[in-house]
């Protein structure tokens, strides 16, 4: 398959760079210079797969394309960010963006995020599963349509909570460190992403719980990691 991927940056010299590498990977490479014409790029091709999206542009900056995409499409966006910018990296992943990499980057590091993103994305959007549903105390997962519910009420979750909530809820109490999260979720080796997991973790909590600060179903072990609650 040839995977379309966006990238957003507003210094020409990182844009070429990136569109070098995965070109080489045999990939489609859309560049932008700015949020806004990202979005256009994004409005005119319907087949991206992937979006290399950095947090500090012009005319609109990376948080307030992201909030734009996510109202109605799941692509996975990978944040492009300085090591100064902590916070924005936090905010990006809370509203939406899948994972993030800092610059100045190690291609090889780039291209396998890359390649890793695309894989859970198209194993998920073509996920076949012929069980079934899980509940929980009013809480409802369906592995084939890809539906939750809370009481009968919707939940939109993007496609890593929802295999973060899946993997949870198919194994109640049971205690998953974040480490084991991440090797299962993500399906690669754990490094330094304690920040990710935890990210996700939180924007679950506040889709299904009712105060995320004292939850019900989505609990936190201390020192050892968390669990969904029978």
């Amino acid at each position: 398959m040839e995977y379309n991927i966006l990238v957003a940056d507003d210094e020409k010299d990182i844009r070429q760079a990136i569109k070098i590498y995965l070109t080489n990977e045999q990939m489609n490479v859309f560049t932008a210079s700015d949020g806004e014409e990202a979005l256009k790029i994004l409005e005119e091709n319907k087949d991206i797969h992937l979006i290399i999206m950095d947090l500090m542009m012009p005319k609109m900056d990376g948080i307030q394309a992201i909030l734009k995409i996510r109202k109605d499409k799941e692509i996975p966006i990978i944040i492009l960010s300085a090591k100064s910018e902590d916070q924005d990296i936090i905010l990006g992943l809370n509203i939406g963006a899948d994972d993030y990499i800092t610059k100045p980057f190690n291609y090889l590091e780039l291209i396998a995020r890359v390649k890793s993103n695309l894989r859970r994305y198209t194993k998920f959007t073509s996920f076949k599963q012929t069980s079934d549903e899980l509940y929980i105390r009013g809480l409802y997962l369906n592995k084939k349509t890809k539906e939750v519910k809370l009481e009968d009420k919707s939940v939109k979750l993007t496609p890593i909570e929802f295999k973060i909530l899946q993997l949870l809820m198919e194994n109640p109490d049971v205690i998953f460190s974040i480490e084991e999260i991440y090797e299962k979720v993500w399906n690669e080796p754990f490094i330094n992403s304690e920040n990710t997991v935890a990210v996700h973790i939180r924007r679950i909590r506040e889709k299904i719980e009712v105060n995320p600060k004292e939850p019900i179903y989505l609990k936190v072990v201390w020192g050892i990691g968390y669990k969904i609650s029978k």
